[in-house]
C-alpha cells in the first residue's frame, strides 16, 4: 500500500502512516488504513498493534484540504462515512492498540490516536480538535471518541475552545496516556507494547469489547443519520473562506 506500511514480526503488527503532506488523510490514505486493520486484526500472529507514524516529527495533521476541498458535497460525505468506519474498525478491534505519537496529531490525527488503548506522546508533540475553529462540527464518531478518553472537565477546552495540548498537560487533559523524552521514546513505547502483548488474548479481547461495545455500537449506528450536520458546516460560505486560505497557505509551502 502506498500510505500507510504494515510489518508483522515477533507479534507486533505496525501499522506506519506513510503518506504525502505529512499523513493528511484522503481517500487513499482512508482505504489504505481500512486494509491494515483487516489485515492485521485477521492475523493470529498479532499480539499488539502499533499505530505509528513514518515522518519523522509529524504523527498526522488531520484531513487533507488541499484534495478535500474540490469534493462535492456527496463525495465528501461519502469519504467522512468511510473515515468514521475505519475510526469505528480500530477503536472496536479486539487486540491491543499502542499509539506512538511522535509528532503533531491534530484534528483527525488526534482522533486516530484516540482510537487506541495506550497513546504514548513525545515531548514538545502537540494533540488537539480544532474543527470547531475551522467551522465545522466534530462528527458524532469522534464525540463518542473523545468521551471515552478525556473526562467531562476536559471537553470545553478540547472540543469546543479548540486548544491543542502538549507534554503533561496532554496527558491531565486525557488525550495522551503518558510523556516520553524524545531519547527515550521508542524504548517507551517498546515497553508499553510488550505489556500489552503479555495478556492474555482471550480475556484481553472480550472486556475491551465489554467496554468499548456500547460507544461502538452508537457510532456506527448514529453517524450518517448526523452527517448531514458536518456537510452543513463545511459547506457554509465562513467555513469554506477559512478552509480556501488553509489551502492556500498549503500549496504555499509545497
Amino acid at each position: 500500500m502506498s500510505t500507510v506500511q504494515i510489518e508483522i514480526k515477533d507479534g507486533v503488527g505496525t501499522l506506519r502512516l506513510a503518506g504525502p503532506r505529512g499523513n493528511a488523510m484522503n481517500e487513499t490514505l482512508i482505504a489504505d488504513l481500512s486494509s491494515a486493520i483487516r489485515t492485521v486484526g485477521g492475523e493470529s500472529s498479532v499480539k499488539v498493534v502499533l499505530l505509528a507514524s513514518a515522518h519523522p516529527r509529524l504523527f498526522c495533521p488531520g484531513l487533507d484540504l488541499v484534495s478535500l476541498s474540490e469534493r462535492k458535497r456527496s463525495e465528501l460525505g461519502a469519504f467522512m462515512l468511510d473515515f468514521s468506519t475505519a475510526l469505528t474498525d480500530l477503536f472496536a478491534l479486539r487486540k491491543p492498540v499502542v499509539a506512538a505519537v511522535n509528532g503533531a496529531a491534530v484534528a483527525g490525527g488526534c482522533l486516530l490516536a484516540l482510537t487506541a488503548d495506550w497513546r504514548v506522546l513525545r515531548r514538545g508533540a502537540a494533540m488537539g480538535l480544532n474543527e470547531v475553529k475551522v467551522g465545522v462540527p466534530l462528527p458524532w464518531s469522534a464525540v463518542m471518541l473523545l468521551k471515552t478518553a478525556v473526562p467531562n472537565f476536559g471537553h470545553t477546552a478540547v472540543a469546543l475552545l479548540g486548544r491543542n495540548f502538549e507534554n503533561e498537560a496532554a496527558s491531565a487533559v486525557g488525550l495522551a496516556n503518558e510523556v516520553a523524552e524524545t531519547e527515550a521514546f521508542d524504548a517507551v513505547v517498546a515497553e508499553r507494547l510488550a505489556e500489552f502483548a503479555d495478556k492474555d488474548a482471550f480475556a484481553f479481547g472480550v472486556t475491551k469489547a465489554y467496554l468499548r461495545g456500547a460507544t461502538v455500537a452508537s457510532m456506527r449506528e448514529r453517524e450518517v443519520g448526523l452527517l448531514d450536520e458536518f456537510l452543513d458546516g463545511w459547506f457554509s460560505d465562513s467555513t469554506q473562506g477559512r478552509i480556501a486560505k488553509a489551502v492556500a497557505a498549503l500549496k504555499a509551502k509545497s
